[in-house]
């Protein structure tokens, strides 16, 4: 006899994971399939659409076993990307990646003279950034042509990964609410008026939850996944949100801090909540609202100091950067290496490590990126509060929550207490959740318990609200000196 599970896949930066769980929430195989994106020019981050599937059916071939019957399909991806397709759905060019890719800046000054800019957070809940897709399409329609003469639909990994699947064009709520400023955030409903003078022509994915069985499989995606036909599907939404789901961290009042090759926060409200340099959003559940924070890089860095240093395993970096201790030996970081997302909102900040000698070591400079996240992390928790989000519980989740050395750096720079629940492997288990309550109700506190709580050191709050203080001064300091490198980068010539 055969043991029922679901199939959970999430599309991530740096690699697509995959999960099949058993209906009391136990991971029974994994499979993950490293890749990586393409920045062909300064403030691009591209990925082909076609890895997507590919990973996929590759993932989904190597899952099957005899042992198992797979009963149910989620998805998830990172977002707000945008795949742009012609009406048939062939991928016309790379995806352009979510808010580290910060090519639309010229765009979005465009559309907030056009439109203008407090007409568009009133109604999406956020202020163009490069985070939104609107101006991105208005990059594709102003400087590929072609392209944009060819284009007819808009989807995202979760949305593509459905659509191979089922042959159903569709996208959730959440994650169109992220295309700013297409979406309607009061009636949670496409804003055509604004999509026509954006991208007149473009067919627009029909609408649902992240939750909602979206189709079955196709007898030619079985063929192609060794997946059963005929099992049902769940949309799945950007994999932050999926994350959420995973911890039981997407009620009102939940703070999630997703440590991963970006840091993303997102919390949950019971209230359509907006904020100027935050992005205001409906949540991953019909009737809830996020108001959320992403910082362009995190893990993006501790990775691209491991490759300068010889590639040593991070265990070692970890312990290195331990011994440095608190304050990183008089070391300052600002972690903006591929500008900044939320709360500067700047894609022309740049990364800046001040106070270097040496006598310096590596476990100096791992530490200090460490502590710069952390710092970042403390913005931003900030900004929410200015905000009026009442934080009630904080769940981190991500590889970054592995050795407790960033986590406990983090509760050290913000005073905050953060649940660290069993399983922290990500949104891949949160769409398979959900996968899973389309077949029988789900009891999350027993799927995913909470495993430990990381305490702040109080012994450490003076030094780190003064390092904290110095971390916003330089940023603000070395502002103009960074936009003029920023331009240089994007302007050699």
């Amino acid at each position: 006899m055969t043991t029922p599970v679901v199939l959970g896949v999430d599309i991530g930066t740096s690699s697509t994971k995959g999960v099949l769980v058993d209906f009391a929430g136990t991971i029974v195989a994994t499979v993950v399939l490293a890749h990586e994106v393409t920045r062909p020019n300064p403030g691009w981050v591209e990925m082909e659409g076609a890895v997507w599937w590919d990973e996929f059916c590759a993932i989904a071939r190597q899952i099957v076993s005899d042992e198992f019957s797979i009963t149910a399909v989620g998805v998830s991806g990172m977002g707000p990307c945008a795949l742009v397709t012609d009406s048939a759905s062939h991928p016309l060019r790379p995806a352009i990646l979510y808010g580290i890719d910060s090519r639309a800046f010229a765009q979005i000054s465009t559309l907030n003279a056009a439109l203008d800019a407090d007409a568009i957070f009133e109604r999406c809940g956020s202020y163009l950034s490069s985070q939104a897709i609107g101006p991105k399409l208005l990059w594709i329609r102003e400087t590929e042509p072609e392209t944009y003469q060819a284009m007819g639909r808009l989807y995202m990994p979760n949305s593509w990964l459905a659509w191979n699947l089922t042959g159903r064009y569709v996208l959730d709520h959440h994650s169109a609410s992220q295309c700013t400023p297409l979406y309607d955030a009061h009636s949670n409903d496409w804003y055509h008026p604004w999509v026509s003078a954006i991208a007149p022509g473009l067919e627009l994915p029909e609408l649902v939850w992240p939750s909602d069985v979206v189709g079955s499989v196709t007898a030619e995606a079985a063929r192609q996944t060794g997946l059963p036909a005929g099992i049902p599907v769940v949309g799945g939404s950007i994999d932050a949100w999926m994350e959420a789901v995973s911890v039981d961290a997407a009620n009102p009042g939940d703070l999630m801090l997703m440590y991963g090759t970006t840091m993303f926060l997102v919390a949950t409200t019971d209230a359509r909540t907006s904020y100027p340099t935050l992005w205001g959003t409906v949540g991953a559940f019909d009737g809830t609202f996020s108001l959320a924070g992403g910082m362009a890089t995190s893990g993006a860095i501790t990775g691209w100091l491991r490759e300068l240093f010889g590639s040593p395993d991070f265990a070692s970096l970890t312990r290195e950067a331990s011994a440095s201790g608190a304050g990183a030996r008089g070391i300052a970081m600002l972690p903006y290496f591929a500008g900044e997302r939320t709360p500067i909102m700047d894609p022309r900040a740049r990364g800046t490590i001040v106070g270097l000698t040496v006598e310096h070591t590596r476990g100096d400079l791992y530490r200090a990126a460490l502590e710069a996240v952390a710092f970042g992390v403390r913005h931003n928790v900030e900004t929410m509060r200015a905000a009026g989000v009442a934080i009630t519980r904080i769940v981190a989740v991500g590889g970054g929550t592995q050795g407790s050395v960033w986590t406990q750096i983090v509760s050290d720079v913000t005073g905050l207490q953060q649940v660290i629940p069993r399983i922290t492997i990500g949104a891949s288990y949160g769409a398979a959740l959900l996968a899973a309550s389309s077949i029988e109700p789900v009891d999350i506190t027993r799927w995913n318990p909470e495993l430990e709580v990381c305490q702040p050191d109080p012994c450490l709050s003076a030094l780190y609200d003064q390092r904290y203080a110095l971390y916003r001064g330089l940023s603000e300091q070395v502002s103009e000196i960074s936009h003029q490198l920023a331009d240089f980068q994007l302007n050699p010539s």
